[in-house]
């Protein structure tokens, strides 16, 4: 007798401001089951699991279509809650944490402990107090099954992001009711050994019987973790296959319909003789990811990397230079002194930036695709306006705003309705996309570059680095390119530094092998260092 799916889907369909997003798409999940959820942005994987969560955004907008079971009986998620005491639980691409709490106060929300006090029975619930010695206790071993170090008292604001996705997690994992768990894109925002950690602890909950739905676009980590494959594209199933005997360049060539080359270093190793920036013993005040005493040169025309793990500050150099937080120190760009904590400063000396929090810094989420492209460019340099009287009356040129839109929504391939789209409205990659595209459209000499492949999938990730190698080699921007991923950086770049507890470790050329790598983030050695620029 076949054992009834915990979960099945059936026949689900789905439709947002006239662009079908899903259609027919079926699905079946048992009991301590991993199911790897993998397809191109825009391919319909999160919408799915927001239909699968009880999400308002899809009652919103007009329900879906199909049919949904759990343990056997239908089901129609009316919220999120209704999900939850269901016993399916999400940790969502974008985190849903509350900042100004701790990683305790953050797990045990709406299931918190309290202390009997005799006034309760006299003036009511009011009163009550919170028993934080066993809430503590209690997130304490919800982190200890992932297997991590994460302080229960720490706030989330001072916390680095890869701490913030451990909390998310276990969260998740702490409500007792929980028998399936939906995680979109855990690892985007883990260095690789973080990942590793993550990977175990997800099968360890398998094992107890949680069946876990695991989207990620880090295709081995599909085939490291899951028991099968479902993959979409253009929203329909377009391959389910048990992970055993399947290949990445399969599942890569399933999800974007063509075959996918690996990434390869194009060029030999440049020698960068001219310095265009000189960072000299800056420091950053940026909660996760301090800089203590930072000291470099970039030369002109080079991709530079700069590698690490989460919470050492790698992010905070970039956040640094463009004066989003505190910095001090020496900065020289082109020569000449550059202004710290000053960021339209920056901007109009030629720098851009493209944060790694698209969400909280890179977009105007309300806004059209076209705006946000544009914003920095017009704002900084003018462009995409009219002018009477010597620019004494300025207004928009909604036609060059919609041209300039265009050019980077093909260049970039960005999956959107048309320009006027609203950026909340789109995947988180294609999100991702427009923040590069407000990057590229300022013509900056020196670009700083955050994560810049974070939440996309394979063929998308191909084409962004592409097209920053190709802004680098043909139009001579010089790019630092900040990165969790040190396989993107040996791909692209031509040194790479990295921070380990807020200071260079080293610095080595991307032909360096993976282990020299390995021992300067684990602080375990110093590799043999790149003479020019190194001090």
């Amino acid at each position: 007798m076949t054992q009834e799916p915990l979960l099945r889907m059936e026949h689900i369909g789905k439709e947002y401001f006239g662009n079908r997003v899903l259609a027919d798409v079926n699905l079946t999940l048992q009991r301590g089951e991993i199911l790897g959820l993998v397809g191109e942005n825009g391919a319909g994987k999160t919408t799915l699991m927001k239909i699968l969560f009880g999400m308002p955004v899809i009652k919103e907008t007009g329900g879906y279509e199909g049919k949904m079971y759990l343990d056997g009986k239908e089901v129609n998620f009316d919220s999120p809650f209704d999900a939850l005491d269901g016993g399916i639980g999400m940790v969502h691409q974008e985190f849903s944490l509350i900042p100004g709490f701790s990683t305790t106060e953050n797990i045990m929300l709406n299931r918190e402990f309290t202390c009997y006090s005799p006034l309760v029975e006299l003036f009511g619930e009011r009163l009550q107090t919170l028993n934080r010695p066993a809430m503590r206790q209690r997130a304490a071993k919800a982190i200890d099954t992932l297997g991590v170090r994460v302080d229960p008292d720490m706030l989330i604001q001072e916390m680095p992001v890869g701490h913030r996705q451990f909390t998310e997690i276990a969260r998740e994992i702490d409500r007792e009711s929980t028998k399936l768990l939906v995680l979109d894109e855990p690892t985007a925002v883990l260095t690789e050994s973080e990942a590793a950690i993550l990977v175990k602890a997800l099968r360890k909950l398998a094992d107890s019987g949680i069946a876990i739905i695991f989207i990620s676009h880090r295709l081995q980590e599909i085939l490291d973790l899951c028991d099968k494959i479902l993959v979409l594209r253009d929203g329909m199933v377009i391959k389910e296959a048990p992970t055993k005997g399947t290949e990445i360049r399969q599942i890569a060539s399933w999800m974007v319909g063509r075959t996918v080359e690996d990434k390869k270093q194009d060029d030999a190793v440049r020698v960068c003789l001219e310095p265009i920036l000189r960072v000299d013993h800056l420091w950053v005040d940026m909660p996760g990811e301090t800089v203590r005493d930072v000291s470099f040169d970039v030369c002109r025309g080079e991709i530079f990397g700069i590698g690490g793990l989460a919470g050492q500050g790698k992010l905070g150099i970039a956040n640094g230079i463009m004066g989003l937080f505190a910095a001090g120190g020496a900065v020289t760009w082109k020569g000449k002194a550059l202004k710290l904590n000053d960021p339209h400063g920056a901007l109009e000396a030629g720098m851009a930036f493209v944060s790694e929090d698209r969400r909280g810094v890179g977009l105007l989420l309300d806004e059209p695709i076209d705006w946000n492209i544009a914003f920095t460019a017009m704002q900084v340099q003018g462009r995409c306006l009219k002018s009477l009287l010597g620019g004494l009356i300025q207004w928009r040129d909604d036609v060059a705003m919609a041209s300039l839109a265009q050019e980077y929504i093909d260049a970039l391939g960005i999956k959107c309705v048309s320009s006027r789209q609203r950026a909340v409205e789109l995947s988180g990659g294609n999100q991702q996309k427009v923040c590069l595209a407000k990057a590229f459209a300022v013509g900056p000499e020196l670009l700083f570059v955050a994560e810049p492949t974070r939440g996309i999938d394979v063929g998308a990730k191909k084409l962004v680095l592409d097209t920053i190698r190709e802004t680098n080699r043909h139009k001579g921007t010089t790019v630092v390119m900040i990165s969790s991923e040190l396989e993107e950086l040996r791909s692209i770049c031509d040194r790479i530094a990295i921070v380990d507890e807020g200071r260079l470790a080293g610095m080595l050329s991307a032909t360096a092998s993976v282990e020299d790598f390995g021992l300067l983030m684990l602080g375990a050695g110093k590799g043999p260092e790149v003479a020019a620029g190194v001090r």
